[in-house]
């Protein structure tokens, strides 16, 4: 094993272990709650199965921003704040998950049975869904509510989730996986499900929490003397919407051009309906035949018509469209970093936030 993947895994065991203290303090509260022994180990599996078992992206994200604005190692005291948050957010995206799922009729989730499918569960899962979105606010509780920025926590949590259920709902109307309307799609439609459904609680509200754990204020100014006010949570908001949007866009043309070798699964965008930047991108580029052909292939549970709607991604020549914007939003983002002052000062916005974001995904193949 290379010293870095040595490293990665010591990091993701470190950001584990604060998430079986933080899994028994939630199971002891329900326990102090006089709840039976049926209930208290119901709701224990329900956290272990759906927590736990993701790649962690955005809850170790709140850990290494944080250690990115101190510019420092983080005290232990510092560490547990910072994961705390991390596992906040993982419990987010675990809410989402379980209720996605019942909603897609999906079957397997992080290589197991989705929650719901389970014989026992059914949709109980529901409930349980609500179970771990209320952990959240019991946790900011315990850990935050005697810092000055505890309000800020819960109202970027209770924010970010509202935009998320928008963001869904757009999906939900706009492809429907057994009800197939092309005119329903379009480019800018994809990008408001992206910014809302993904790009809020995947990349803004991680690094948002360790803006507020660092006591970045709201507004500083550039330079001493100069008049110019920066807005940190404005400009960052900007920027990784930006990123978001972006790593969506190529996770979509992933699931297009990719293998299974290279990608781990096998795409289905195409034959699930999904309103992807592929079938977007080549709505607006189709002519009257190739426009037929996506109307009577696309969002079929069949692999020829599959195939055919493919045949008129390569026709548009989608690689090569892709790489072009690929080269143009990277290069607008790094604009956008570069344009970042660095001001002097512990509690200011810096710009290896976002250049490690962006360099983690550029040119990403998998």
């Amino acid at each position: 094993m290379s010293s870095n993947s040595s490293s990665k895994a010591a990091r993701r065991e470190h950001f584990i272990a604060v998430f079986n203290t933080i899994r028994d303090q939630l199971v002891g509260y329900v326990r102090e709650q006089h709840m039976p022994a049926e209930a208290v180990e119901w709701y224990t599996k329900n956290l272990n199965y759906n927590i736990p078992g993701g790649k962690l992206n955005r809850g170790l994200s709140v850990v290494d921003t944080t250690e990115v604005l101190k510019g420092r190692s983080l005290t232990e005291d510092e560490y547990t704040k910072a994961a705390v948050l991390g596992w906040c957010v993982e419990l987010l995206q675990a809410f989402f998950l379980v209720s996605d799922d019942i909603m897609d009729s999906s079957i397997t989730r992080r290589s197991q049975p989705c929650w719901y499918r389970n014989p026992e569960v059914g949709m109980i899962a529901i409930n349980d869904a609500f179970l771990i979105e209320s952990a959240i606010y019991h946790l900011l509780k315990v850990y935050f509510r005697d810092q000055s920025y505890y309000i800020d926590l819960v109202d970027l949590f209770h924010e970010t989730t509202f935009q998320t259920e928008i963001g869904q709902l757009l999906d939900l109307i706009t492809a429907p996986e057994n009800s197939v309307d092309l005119s329903k799609f379009s480019l800018e439609r994809h990008k408001q499900i992206v910014i809302y459904k993904t790009a809020y609680y995947s990349f803004y509200l991680p690094v948002a929490l360790a803006m507020y754990m660092c006591q970045i204020p709201q507004s500083y100014s550039a330079s001493a003397g100069d008049g110019n006010t920066l807005y940190p949570y404005t400009m960052a908001r900007d920027i990784l919407i930006g990123i978001g949007e972006y790593f969506q866009i190529q996770d979509d043309f992933l699931d297009y051009s990719g293998t299974p070798e290279q990608i781990g699964k096998i795409g289905t965008d195409i034959v699930d309906n999904k309103c992807s930047w592929c079938i977007n991108k080549a709505l607006s580029l189709a002519d009257t035949p190739q426009r037929a052909i996506l109307d009577e292939n696309y969002g079929r549970k069949d692999p020829l018509k599959e195939e055919k709607v493919k045949e008129v991604y390569e026709q548009l020549g989608l690689r090569k469209i892709y790489a072009d914007y690929e080269e143009g939003a990277y290069k607008t983002l790094s604009e956008k970093i570069a344009a970042i002052p660095e001001v002097d000062g512990v509690n200011t916005l810096k710009r290896e936030v976002f250049t490690s974001f962006l360099n983690k995904i550029y040119k990403r193949t998998k």
